[in-house]
């Protein structure tokens, strides 16, 4: 299979940093590396969470309090991850939309409790998030 590299020239507007650009340098070389057979959607989307987790991505959908990559969250480092994964696989690009939907949810209004009990492990993709 081709492999297309995604376009990254929208990285270059000015509310985008050097570090936004190499985040998004970074997954656009590892996204398509990965073998996720999409033909059972719900399979995929455990696997996806699971190399999501287990490569750092998912770090960036909590604080570094919980394990996150960043003090806080940036949702310009959440856009990129997502337009990238997007780019590559929408499955890739839900499942991770969902790890930060849940999580920004406890994030921003749980408990010490359920910060505790459950941003580390959406982090590492050993729960999977979920919003309503």
């Amino acid at each position: 299979m081709m492999e297309i590299a995604a376009p990254t020239s929208h990285l270059s507007l000015p509310f985008f940093d050097a570090a936004h650009r190499e985040l998004g340098a970074r997954l656009a070389a590892w996204a398509p590396r990965q073998n996720v057979d999409e033909s059972d959607d719900r399979r995929a989307c455990r696997q996806w969470v699971r190399l999501l987790g287990d490569h750092g991505w998912l770090r960036y959908c909590v604080p570094a309090a919980f394990g996150g990559a960043l003090e806080k969250l940036d949702s310009r480092a959440l856009v990129v991850l997502r337009e990238t994964l997007a780019f590559h696989s929408p499955l890739a690009d839900f499942a991770f939309a969902m790890q930060g939907l849940g999580s920004g949810a406890i994030t921003l209004a749980g408990t010490p409790e359920q910060q505790a009990g459950y941003l580390g492990a959406v982090a590492r993709g050993d729960k999977i998030a979920a919003f309503a």
